[in-house]
């Protein structure tokens, strides 16, 4: 009898090991997802950015939005073991996200563009420190310009997250800067640039409007900032971590916005469907987002900011006009979102200011007050 008794014991206890060394040795799966649309040049060094991530378990999702380059048949031939799918149409960034987010079976969720090149060990960072903080719902890494004409990386930034003025203009902080050390903190920030963004799925699922996590009505253009409101809102963090390097090829080169001066300088260095479903669904994110308290707050500064792109819309690009019959038509489905999303807030508007009332990028304070390294 007290042997039978033992052996039970024994049996618990190295049923119990096994589990905690089950846990231990599993890893959580990430799941990849290349959104795509002519850009069959960057196809294969982005894709072998990601075969060679130290990180064992993802899965690598390919969404082609009905390309004419050949991107759909050089991924099935090449990378049999990556799901490539062809849609009939473009169905646009925000809708072809949705599509991969719904196909995505792991744990947490990356949606790219494919003029990304990773370094081996992004994913590993980001994942370990997502396991590590349970309330981060997206995170992002030191992102630099990459030069695909010369194919050479550079020093300088295309993005360490992403900063809010308190006019409510977005920018990609760090954006043009050369990297001299000032960027090599982490911390929490508004939100995560859709560069290469690694999300955790329990969040994305959270803050979904019936099954969009991107917002269909945005086609393409500020559904990284639209998401990273709506989390923000919901309570979950936004993180930069500068150890996971990425390399953004970004078809305008990265610009310096910190000053509405650079922002007039570097405008014209942007195609018009960019401006236009920029301007369109910048309207429609702070009508979906904005609360009364941060409203009220920052009111001069947003009213002052819309009278001046409102003139420069007029007598420097009038063809914008049409945007407001557009954000117009738009705004029964938005009021909808925007009811979802009061419901499932969990933040008042005092926490809300932290990151929605900036007055200037620390990075570009740091460049002014370091002349000498420029």
């Amino acid at each position: 009898m007290l042997c039978h008794i033992t052996q039970n014991s024994y049996h618990r206890l190295y049923s119990v090991r096994k589990v905690r060394i089950t846990k231990i040795i599993m890893k959580p799966l990430v799941s990849i997802v290349i959104i795509n649309y002519n850009t069959k040049k960057y196809l294969e060094s982005c894709i072998q950015s990601l075969l060679d991530q130290t990180w064992p378990e993802y899965e690598i999702i390919f969404l082609d939005n009905d390309s004419s380059d050949g991107s759909f048949e050089f991924v099935s031939e090449k990378y049999p073991r990556i799901t490539a799918i062809k849609n009939s149409k473009n169905l646009g960034y925000a809708s072809a996200g949705n599509q991969g987010i719904k196909l995505a079976k792991g744990k947490y969720v990356m949606t790219i563009n494919p003029d990304i090149i990773f370094e081996k060990d992004y994913v590993d960072h980001c994942v370990r420190k997502m396991e590590e903080d349970k309330r981060i719902g997206a995170i992002g890494g030191k992102t630099y310009k990459y030069n695909f004409d010369n194919n050479h990386k550079t020093p300088f930034i295309d993005t360490v997250g992403i900063f809010c003025y308190r006019n409510r203009r977005f920018i990609d902080d760090g954006q043009g800067l050369e990297d001299k050390g000032q960027f090599d903190e982490e911390k929490e920030v508004f939100g995560i640039s859709g560069a290469c963004p690694v999300y955790r799925k329990e969040a994305l699922e959270e803050v979904k409007y019936k099954d969009e996590y991107f917002d269909e009505n945005f086609f393409m253009y500020k559904e990284d900032i639209d998401l990273s409101w709506r989390l923000r809102l919901a309570g979950w963090k936004c993180w930069y971590l500068p150890t996971a390097i990425a390399n953004h090829g970004r078809g305008t080169g990265v610009l310096k916005r910190f000053t509405h001066l650079e922002v007039a300088k570097n405008r014209s260095r942007l195609n018009k469907n960019q401006k236009y479903f920029s301007f369109r669904n910048q309207r429609l994110t702070q009508l979906k987002n904005e609360l009364r308290g941060n409203f009220i707050k920052d009111f001069f500064p947003i009213l002052w900011k819309e009278i001046l792109i409102k003139g420069y819309v007029v007598f420097r690009e009038p063809y914008l006009l049409k945007a407001c019959f557009d954000i117009i038509g738009k705004i029964p489905s938005t009021l909808k979102k925007r009811a979802d999303i009061m419901k499932k807030r969990k933040v008042d508007s005092k926490e809300m200011a932290r990151w929605l009332s900036g007055k200037q990028s620390q990075y570009f304070l740091h460049e002014l007050a370091h002349p000498e390294e420029q």
